[in-house]
């Protein structure tokens, strides 16, 4: 597995498979955001998948193989993204500070990860995604800015959903 690297030659811990590797892919999506909340508050909205649609509007029906509204490790799950269904496994889950899923549709073969690292007093959430296919190849091509800045509003609603504290568990949904 190759290892994302930061902007002062510092390791991200982001571990690419080689297949996801930033060299082996023709896209790769870089965005971070401080965040003023814990890491298991922050954690506790990226997994709660369920609840997604409802704070990060381009993702609909979020299903998780074997039913729950929570990834685990090697979850299974599909959602509805930028008007695709897509089909994801969780590739990487160590609590509080790493999540990563590969996902496939027509065209793209994706893999997104995130990184929580606790600061003095916030925490910084990176997000990287790379694509392989040619459909990744063309969407970057014609909208080369698209996933940074949907990344981005991905990173800002999670900013804005931790600050009002840990995720409802499923029995306080609305």
């Amino acid at each position: 597995m190759a290892r994302s690297v930061g902007t002062e030659g510092q390791p991200m811990d982001i571990a690419w498979p080689d297949r996801y590797s930033p060299e082996n892919t023709s896209v790769h999506i870089s965005n971070e955001l401080e965040v003023a909340a814990a890491p298991a508050v922050i954690w506790s909205w990226l997994v709660r998948a369920s609840l997604w649609p409802e704070w990060y509007p381009t993702v609909s029906k979020v299903t998780i193989d074997g039913g729950g509204n929570d990834l685990a490790a090697r979850s299974r799950f599909t959602c509805r993204i930028f008007g695709v269904t897509l089909s994801a496994k969780v590739e990487e889950f160590v609590p509080y500070e790493h999540l990563a899923w590969s996902a496939q549709f027509e065209g793209v073969d994706a893999y997104h990860a995130w990184l929580i690292e606790q600061r003095a007093t916030v925490c910084r959430v990176l997000t990287e995604e790379n694509q392989r296919g040619w459909l990744a190849r063309l969407n970057n091509l014609v909208r080369p800015s698209n996933m940074t800045y949907y990344h981005h509003l991905w990173l800002e609603a999670l900013s804005f959903k931790a600050k009002e504290g840990p995720a409802p568990q499923p029995r306080d949904f609305k």
